[in-house]
């Protein structure tokens, strides 16, 4: 009997505390900690109270849900998953329209996540599924685990009070991170050998399925909003895509995705990938990808402001205006910056 009463209120402390929200949004005084998306996610857009959401990978992170509550009018919180892979995403929307109705959805579309397989990776990437499905059962792997007793429920009670943790900044890695040029520089490992460019459709059957993926959501859901937008990555990462060999076949996919939603009224969709002052100015970023806080703020302006929206007379036009911007990149900028050594190169090749 004894040890059932321990088991008993270890399982209650869980229950009470609930710091990935499997059960409950928060209460009795205690503050949405959100810093641990594979756990956290999937249990907030169950039982958290919102009509917007931002949606994305690991470039979304940095926003604050507040710049968009204020701007929108909404109640937002994040769908996060890493590398934004639109099958996982999708999933993640899925879930949040089960039991919500979105105003809005503003969602990052990686252009990586364009020409990934269509399918879902958290299984095969080791998400604690139990949290994902809805099998009580296996619900023991959360009711009695040391690390959610000893450390996840300690962190989310400090941060709740005694600290000025902002909710809005839920999942925000920017706070430990450097960014500048030699930082950015020095984990950019380029590849000494460019490959010749690939065609421009050798991905065209995975982008198709990944937007019947991304399309299926806009059309079933008529009453959201859906603003798209392609990120700022930094010229490094277009170099990379040119010496790989496939610039050519990302622009493509893009092509392909933008012309396909703007086909539905209640879809929008932004660029900023030529926006030549940021992604050439390798301070703004912490690595090829990840750009500071002050960028994510930037594209919310210009969104809100109705700029550097795609539509069907320009979106191809701007699309090779980008294409240029990274010929550009490789044939004037990243010549200076071999002449004064400062690659490190991919010795693996």
């Amino acid at each position: 009997m004894a040890v059932l009463a321990v088991a008993v209120l270890i399982a209650g402390v869980v229950v009470f505390f609930d710091p990935f929200y499997h059960y409950h949004k928060p209460w009795c005084g205690l503050k949405a900690v959100l810093n641990d998306k594979e756990y956290q996610c999937v249990g907030t857009l169950r039982n958290f109270d919102y009509n917007a959401l931002l949606v994305g990978s690991s470039v979304m992170e940095n926003n604050n849900n507040g710049w968009y509550d204020d701007a929108y009018g909404v109640k937002s919180i994040k769908a996060i998953r890493s590398y934004g892979a639109t099958a996982d995403l999708c999933y993640l929307l899925d879930i949040a329209y089960e039991n919500h109705d979105l105003d809005y959805v503003f969602y990052n579309i990686d252009p990586s996540s364009l020409v990934a397989d269509a399918e879902t990776t958290f299984e095969a990437a080791g998400c604690p599924m139990y949290l994902y499905d809805k099998n009580p059962i296996n619900d023991v792997n959360y009711l009695f685990n040391k690390d959610v007793l000893f450390e996840k429920i300690p962190y989310q009670v400090a941060n709740s009070f005694m600290g000025d943790y902002d909710e809005g900044l839920s999942y925000n890695w920017a706070k430990w991170k450097t960014f500048g040029a030699d930082q950015t520089l020095s984990i950019y490992f380029r590849q000494k050998n460019v490959v010749p460019m690939l065609d421009k459709d050798v991905h065209k059957d995975k982008v198709l399925k990944n937007i019947e993926l991304l399309t299926k959501q806009v059309r079933e859901h008529p009453d959201t909003k859906f603003v798209f937008f392609y990120p700022a990555y930094s010229m490094l990462w277009w170099d990379g895509a040119v010496r790989t060999g496939e610039r050519d076949a990302f622009i493509q996919s893009e092509k392909m995705m933008t012309e396909e939603l703007l086909k539905y009224d209640n879809a929008k969709v932004f660029c900023f990938q030529g926006e030549e002052e940021i992604v050439t100015n390798l301070d703004n970023y912490m690595d090829s990808i990840h750009f500071s806080p002050d960028i994510n703020k930037f594209m919310l302006d210009k969104i809100i402001d109705g700029q550097n929206e795609l539509t069907e007379s320009n979106y191809k036009e701007k699309l090779d205006e980008v294409k240029a911007l990274s010929e550009k990149i490789v044939k004037k900028i990243m010549p200076e910056y071999e002449a004064e050594d400062r690659f490190v190169y991919d010795m693996t090749e």
